[in-house]
């Protein structure tokens, strides 16, 4: 009864009156979209002035000589024939292997298990404790990282000497540097990841979860058959970006390098290598395409994460 008046009132309505609430919701729309774009402009000059340009600068300059000529192939050439390249090329890999790995792994695994904390207040509380080491730089975490990997003064000595390490040099010894650069990365980065897909796993709908218990499943099944598939396009976006990032190490062979007194070589990485050639040798040119052929290999593989981890697919 009290809806026939005003399905009448809708009906007999004029046309005017009834398209007058969607051209203000269009205004509304129309002016959040300017304000979206605005938001956006500032990322788009940065990233055109810090990332498209300078990449657009380095391709161009890969395939010159020092006089603006032009040299084909030449600088990749000598680039991949030097004699510390595959070298450098094998220490990223092997780190890269390690980290990405223990990364995906262990940080969706944590993740699950800080959801599963039933009291909220040790659930925030642990995510905090794990994102603290994200708040040092990079350098200050490698400084951190040197009087924890001394077996003299570090307060985990009776852990290094249980496998084996009494002096720095030895800890620190070129076997074992792929693990002990994955251990401070994933140190410093994996708080910030874990809170990512802490949000991620509160974004599934409660009902699913509520279904899957009616159906008999636990957690291990709930997570392996549930929370996992509606995670993959998080979990892609975590491998790309920890990619991108593993791909440039620089700052922890570099540190460890001067701190052992070259017991790390300075031309551990292949950003390290890049520098030498570009601010030791003098070598601009062939600076620039071992930086295109690090970022063609990032490309490359950031579009396999892509793929297989249906990223850009809608749900």
């Amino acid at each position: 009864m009290t809806l026939a008046p005003s399905r009448a009132a809708a009906a007999g309505a004029p046309t005017g009156a009834r398209q007058r609430p969607r051209r203000a919701s269009r205004s509304v729309t129309g002016r959040w979209s300017r304000i979206s774009y605005l938001f956006v402009s500032g990322y788009v000059l940065f990233a055109l002035a810090f990332g498209i340009l300078p990449t657009l600068y380095a391709v161009r300059m890969s395939f010159t000589h020092d006089d603006g000529t032009f040299a084909g192939l030449t600088n990749y050439v000598d680039a991949v024939q030097d004699f510390r390249f595959l070298p450098a090329v094998g220490h990223v890999a092997a780190f890269v292997g390690v980290w990405l790995v223990s990364l995906l792994v262990l940080v969706t695994v944590l993740s699950l298990m800080v959801h599963a904390i039933g009291r909220a207040w040790l659930s925030s509380s642990v995510r905090f404790v794990y994102y603290i080491p994200g708040a040092l730089a990079g350098a200050a975490s490698v400084v951190l990282w040197l009087f924890l990997l001394n077996p003299t003064v570090s307060p985990v000595s009776a852990v290094l000497r249980a496998f084996g390490f009494s002096t720095f040099v030895e800890t620190i010894a070129p076997g074992n540097l792929p693990v002990i650069f994955a251990v401070i990365a994933f140190w410093s980065g994996a708080g910030g990841w874990i809170v990512v897909m802490y949000g991620a796993l509160n974004s599934i709908p409660v009902e699913v979860l509520e279904a899957a218990r009616l159906d008999g499943a636990g957690a291990v099944r709930t997570a392996l058959h549930v929370q996992l598939p509606m995670l993959r396009k998080w979990i892609s976006y975590m491998a790309i970006m920890s990619l991108a990032a593993g791909t440039q190490l620089f700052v922890e062979p570099r540190v460890l390098s001067q701190a052992s007194h070259a017991v790390v070589p300075n031309d551990y990485s292949l950003n390290q290598l890049a520098y030498l050639f570009a601010f030791k040798q003098g070598d601009l040119n062939g600076s620039a395409a071992i930086a295109v052929l690090l970022l063609l290999v990032t490309l490359v593989l950031s579009v396999f994460f892509v793929i297989r981890g249906g990223l850009f697919e809608r749900d």
